[in-house]
């Protein structure tokens, strides 16, 4: 018979599991089996620059934590070494992470994840990882919002040489 004080210890790990499945706004699992372990610490280490948590986790344990986050599609790609990488403040960089890395290692395969509390699959994350940055959205905003405000001084500049020329 289980100590219940281990049980205990387990149950705790999933409702932090689960906490972070819910808090988080990008979820990723991948396989991380064929790496060695200056890779996966090089992998660690552009993940924590970029404040996303990656954590190597019982798939059992990850099951009662999809369950009681009520993400249970999520247990159809939990098979084999898994890893997770929770992103909570920037939803593009756990994909763009991991994404980039499996292109130059691919011992690296990425399952599926969960954004914005839905789950899907490789296709999505790799299409979100493909997605500019915040900033680089952001910077893109800005230009198609000045850019009306641009033609109309130019046009006004024109206007004002074309009246000076004639006078």
């Amino acid at each position: 018979m289980a100590n219940a004080k281990i049980i205990q210890e387990k149950q705790l790990v999933v409702d932090e599991i689960a906490a972070k499945l819910r808090n988080s706004s990008t979820t990723v699992v991948a396989d991380y089996r064929g790496l060695n372990v200056a890779q996966v610490t090089e992998l660690r280490k552009e993940l924590r620059e970029a404040g996303v948590e990656f954590q190597v986790l019982k798939n059992s344990l990850v099951r009662r934590a999809t369950a009681s986050a009520e993400l249970t599609e999520l247990d159809a790609v939990l098979t084999g070494p898994t890893a997770i990488a929770f992103g909570v403040n920037d939803a593009v960089a756990p994909a763009k992470i991991l994404n980039s890395f499996a292109k130059k290692n691919e011992a690296l395969k990425i399952k599926g994840g969960v954004v914005e509390g839905r789950v899907v699959g490789v296709d999505q994350i790799k299409a979100l990882a493909e997605l500019p940055s915040r900033e680089g959205l952001l910077s893109m905003l800005l230009s198609v919002l000045q850019a009306p405000v641009r033609n109309f001084a130019l046009a006004v500049k024109a206007v004002s040489e074309k009246q000076e020329a004639q006078a």
